[in-house]
């Protein structure tokens, strides 16, 4: 999808966003990335030759200024040239540019799928599901790496207050969430309540969650790309889970008391089911 962002020239604390647990997924780029000013093109290209990606099309990704492609143009342009539009200045491109240097593999199959719907759907004026779907995780997704079936059912669920509050300490120990859209990157530079991010679930052993960050970030990121890649992965927004991100223990300090999950504009019922 074309780029797009909230505010120009922000300003730069790249120790505050390696300490908060929103970036975490991004550390290992976001470290390599110079403390004093924020970053330019030729730093994210720098980093990029040490952690080299590809694009759906198999090329070398490079960040270059960006001119308000159109999104089709955007896709395409990544798909045959690797080359990235990145408004210098621009925190919405800045953590696209990261997202790509951390979840290669995902963000690669991503590219690919929004090229196979633009050449299907040639012609057509809508974009379709499948493209809504990739845009939706691309921008807002977020991996929730899990060790226990029963706290993925209560996300799934809706059941916050049980899974955040109730069983607090399991989720410690059973889950890790890591933020993949570049949209919520954003946000979370000021959060707010109601941020809410698209999870994808991924299962995973105890000894996986044990590894190492960047191991725990290879492995998410191959196995979300291996979701990207199955035909029925698109069918369908609803595939995605929502997840109000503030409530993941230790993301604010406000959740440490039980009476912030009363708050039911932050904190949804799912749906309900017509019955009749």
């Amino acid at each position: 999808m074309a780029p797009r962002g909230l505010a120009t020239a922000p300003a730069w604390d790249r120790g505050r966003l390696l300490a908060s647990p929103f970036f975490a997924s991004l550390a290992p780029a976001l470290a390599a990335l110079p403390a004093d000013r924020f970053p330019s093109l030729d730093d994210l290209n720098r980093v990029a030759r040490a952690r080299p990606a590809t694009s759906g099309g198999g090329a070398p990704i490079r960040f270059v200024a960006a001119s308000a492609p159109r999104a089709a143009d955007y896709e395409l342009g990544i798909w045959h040239e690797g080359a990235v539009p990145t408004r210098p200045g621009n925190l919405h491109d800045l953590f696209n540019a990261l997202v790509w240097l951390v979840f290669p593999r995902t963000k690669a199959v991503l590219n690919a799928r929004h090229v196979q719907e633009i050449s299907a759907r040639a012609g057509e004026r809508e974009r379709g599901t499948a493209r809504d779907v990739l845009t939706l995780f691309d921008e807002g997704g977020i991996l929730v790496a899990c060790a226990d079936p029963s706290l993925a059912a209560l996300l799934t669920g809706f059941r916050w207050r049980e899974l955040f509050w109730e069983r607090r300490c399991e989720v410690g120990r059973a889950m890790r969430f890591r933020v993949f859209g570049h949209a919520i990157h954003e946000k979370a530079v000021a959060p707010f309540r109601g941020i809410t991010a698209k999870a994808l679930i991924v299962p995973v052993s105890a000894a996986e969650l044990a590894a190492p960050l960047e191991a725990e970030l290879a492995l998410l990121d191959a196995r979300a790309a291996e979701h990207f890649a199955q035909p029925d992965a698109l069918a369908s927004t609803r595939s995605l889970a929502p997840l109000p991100v503030l409530g993941i223990p230790g993301w604010t300090p406000e959740n440490a008391d039980a009476a912030y999950y009363d708050d039911t504009g932050q904190f949804r019922p799912g749906r309900t089911r017509n019955t009749a």
